[in-house]
């Protein structure tokens, strides 16, 4: 199994999806590490010069179609992925992410490896609240 991680130092799980400059890629085999690739992540500094699409008032962040389709670009580097583990993100990239079949996961935790172990036991908490 694949696991992705948003980070911005390899070790600890950044708290925004959105700006997170990379995906740590954690491979479990009988409950264990066994191999980790950092990739690139596209953020919000890719998409600067491009038109920001505003939330429609009431609507939840970065629900919108322009948005979707920027999600989707930013999750093309862990297509191979089953789950995403994150400290926060939109709830428009978090509804992107289950459109594509990975499982999104809000963790209040920090170190890469303990949520990622806590993930594949089946232990992790997602966070939904965290949601923005």
């Amino acid at each position: 199994m694949k696991i992705a991680v948003i980070t911005d130092d390899g070790k600890t799980i950044s708290r925004h999806f959105g700006r997170a400059p990379y995906y740590m890629v954690i491979t479990i085999e009988n409950g264990q590490i066994v191999h980790r690739e950092l990739r690139d992540k596209l953020g919000h500094a890719q998409f600067r010069n491009q038109p920001h699409e505003a939330d429609a008032p009431g609507q939840p962040h970065g629900m919108g179609a322009a948005s979707h389709n920027k999600h989707l670009m930013m999750s093309d580097a862990i297509a191979d992925c089953e789950a995403l583990l994150c400290g926060g993100m939109g709830m428009g990239a978090y509804q992107s992410m289950v459109s594509r079949g990975i499982k999104p996961v809000v963790t209040d935790l920090w170190d890469i490896d303990q949520a990622v172990k806590a993930y594949a036991a089946g232990e992790i908490v997602d966070r939904v609240d965290l949601l923005h």
